[in-house]
């Protein structure tokens, strides 16, 4: 076991060390940790980059010069739970096991970054590893994300739990090609800083994606898509603070919201948007502000959420990955490259869209 080989503790604690080599050894195989983390009971004396310093009672640390050290801490009291970690502020509420530290070692050494690895603790409950499946699935053990704005009211309508292939495409030429190919899904990732070209972009997507009776969301331009009448509009975690979410829903646009792991998915249900993406799945050319999930990852997810929020799986997928990808539950892909790099359009969407045969 790779706990076994390194200090995981500090001060070393043969109890906690107990314990998490048990959990571990019910969770499988995972990636090899790209970081070491230590847990810190206590401050050491030179805190560091792979300290994560853990606070349970009222304390007289400076907790900002341990985080310009380099440090992460987590502060727990009652029920609230807040992870700092350089600039980055996390704060969770929900009931804590006996075990959650000792689970908290666990998800690290399992390759989670600390936030998800902390939404997993909390998630964890005593005695989990006598299950056949020790991983946390029941969503009514996690804990809630706080500290954020009031959702929309009402909520935004849910889309089809099962929106089949979901092209990304870069202008309205693309959307009207794949609409024609009887694609029900797409979206427009339209990259422009020319107000004019972005509006009519948008206008003649709409009205395509009117013209066949299909589902087409606008990737971030919420304003523009609300006054052309867009079904709906795909953001990332970050929009969801400068967008006006009363008036998009009060337009009846539906919403996405891009995840990248446990705490975003359940910051995203917060808001309680029409679906959740779920990414990047496997490497892609955009950047990203995470590692790749992978199908092992994707498939807790989706095992997590069924039957609360359709579900897009999203990045690096083609025709080679897609069976595996559908395999894991979700019911709705987004390819890009898949489609506007085939050397035949037609030839490639026919044969994505037979995967999805039946739903």
């Amino acid at each position: 076991m790779s706990l076994l080989d390194r200090e995981v503790f500090w001060p070393p604690t043969d109890e906690l060390i107990e314990v998490a080599e048990r959990i571990r050894a019910r969770l499988g195989e995972w990636p090899s940790v790209s970081t070491r983390w230590r847990i810190c009971l206590t401050v050491p004396e030179a805190p560091g980059a792979q300290d994560l310093i853990v606070f349970t009672e009222s304390h007289q640390s400076d907790v900002d010069t341990l985080v310009l050290a380099g440090a992460a801490v987590v502060e727990a009291h009652g029920e609230r739970v807040t992870l700092r970690r350089g600039d980055a502020r996390f704060v969770l509420e929900g009931e804590r096991s006996d075990d959650w530290l000792a689970a908290l070692a666990v998800f690290l050494d399992c390759n989670f970054e600390p936030h998800d690895a902390l939404v997993l603790a909390l998630a964890w409950r005593t005695g989990g590893e006598s299950r056949d499946d020790a991983w946390p699935t029941d969503f009514a053990t996690f804990p809630r994300v706080a500290d954020l704005p009031a959702a929309p009211e009402p909520r935004f309508p849910l889309c089809p739990d099962a929106l089949g292939l979901y092209p990304v495409l870069p202008s309205a030429e693309w959307i009207e090609r794949v609409l024609d190919l009887d694609v029900h899904t797409a979206q427009l990732r339209r990259k422009t800083t020319d107000v004019d070209d972005l509006e009519r972009e948008i206008e003649c997507s709409v009205a395509a994606g009117r013209k066949h009776q299909a589902n087409l969301f606008i990737n971030d331009h919420w304003r523009e898509a609300t006054a052309a009448g867009a079904y709906g509009v795909h953001f990332g975690q970050e929009d969801v603070e400068t967008a006006d979410l009363n008036a998009i829903v009060a337009a009846g646009l539906r919403l996405g919201l891009s995840t990248h792991g446990y705490y975003e998915m359940l910051r995203a249900l917060h808001f309680r948007p029409s679906y959740l993406a779920l990414g990047a799945v496997f490497p892609t050319t955009k950047v990203m502000p995470t590692k790749p999930q992978g199908l092992a990852r994707l498939s807790r997810y989706a095992q997590l959420l069924k039957g609360r929020v359709p579900l897009v799986a999203i990045g690096g997928i083609d025709g080679k990955v897609l069976p595996e990808v559908l395999a894991t539950g979700v019911r709705s892909v987004a390819v890009a490259r898949a489609v506007t790099e085939a050397p035949d359009t037609a030839a490639a969407v026919s044969a994505l869209r037979q995967n999805f045969a039946g739903q």
